[in-house]
């Protein structure tokens, strides 16, 4: 398989942001961060640098959950309804969504004003309010869905494990992404969802049982080419995560913390910082 450099990728990445989104100095990345754990439930709590972490959700009876782009809600599967918990209050905003299978989490759109979820292979899409409900299209790769920054673009890899589908939104259109043959995990997706972080699997190794992962070696894939993008990062990478701008943070185990490296869309770490050391063997779920 061909490897392609960050520097020579973010190429692309760049054309598809907006001209005056480039021209801007981005922000620092705060390091502030939604993360899950389970210790016989699933707890799902947020964390900023200087406020310490704050309790989003403590999820009993549900495997299938996802926290929303903005760090303040979470969406989640029980008993065949989809649920919305927003700080204290709980809205129940679909029903009939099938429910105790893992990998078919539901997805927030970039706004995090709505959710994707699946109910058969058709992917729908519901307001935070239960509103507005309707299908944005069918596709093959339901499970661990990630929504492009842009919101063109749904991506999910195939419940055999065998590839990953990205949807567009636009034309309701499902394509199997080239140079993926096994997956069990898609983390994320740039914005104009060309480029996509899996978990790639060997054909050796184990699809799993669906479940959120606490870390993995993240492949970054040209979902057009198939080619897979090098991270120029030092240590082992347990993660990566697409911005809306275009930069891509890479997550680095390691003791007593694991940290980020932020890499602009040269491919250039213009950051680093240091995850709070309980966050090491929680699942990272959002890049706030």
């Amino acid at each position: 398989m061909k490897l392609v450099t960050v520097l020579a990728a973010a190429a692309l990445v760049t054309t598809a942001a907006p001209a005056a989104q480039a021209a801007e100095r981005p922000r620092p990345v705060s390091g502030a961060a939604v993360y899950a754990h389970h210790d016989g439930a699933y707890r799902i709590d947020r964390h900023r640098p200087g406020s310490g972490w704050r309790p989003l959700a403590v999820l009993k009876d549900s495997v299938q959950f996802a926290a929303s782009p903005d760090g303040r809600k979470v969406a989640y599967i029980t008993g065949t309804t989809l649920r919305v918990r927003a700080g204290g209050k709980v809205t129940t905003v679909a029903r009939g969504v099938q429910s105790g299978v893992p990998c078919l989490s539901p997805v927030w759109s970039p706004d995090s004003e709505r959710i994707a979820y699946l109910v058969g292979s058709k992917v729908r899409v519901t307001g935070a309010d239960g509103g507005g409900s309707r299908v944005l299209g069918k596709t093959r790769g339901p499970c661990h869905l990630a929504w492009s920054p842009d919101g063109r673009y749904v991506a999910g890899y195939a419940g055999t494990t065998e590839g990953v589908y990205r949807l567009d939104l636009k034309t309701g259109r499902s394509v199997k992404v080239k140079g993926v043959k096994l997956a069990n995990h898609v983390q994320s997706l740039s914005p104009g969802g060309r480029y996509a972080v899996v978990d790639t699997l060997r054909a050796d190794e184990p699809g799993g049982d669906g479940s959120w992962p606490r870390w993995f070696t993240p492949t970054v894939v040209d979902t057009v080419t198939g080619r897979r993008v090098s991270l120029p990062v030092r240590g082992r990478a347990i993660g990566a995560f697409y911005l809306a701008d275009g930069r891509l943070v890479v997550r680095i185990s390691g003791k007593p913390a694991n940290t980020w490296a932020v890499l602009d869309r040269r491919g250039r770490v213009t950051q680093r910082l240091t995850e709070p050391s309980a966050a090491r063997e929680r699942s990272l779920l959002q890049v706030l």
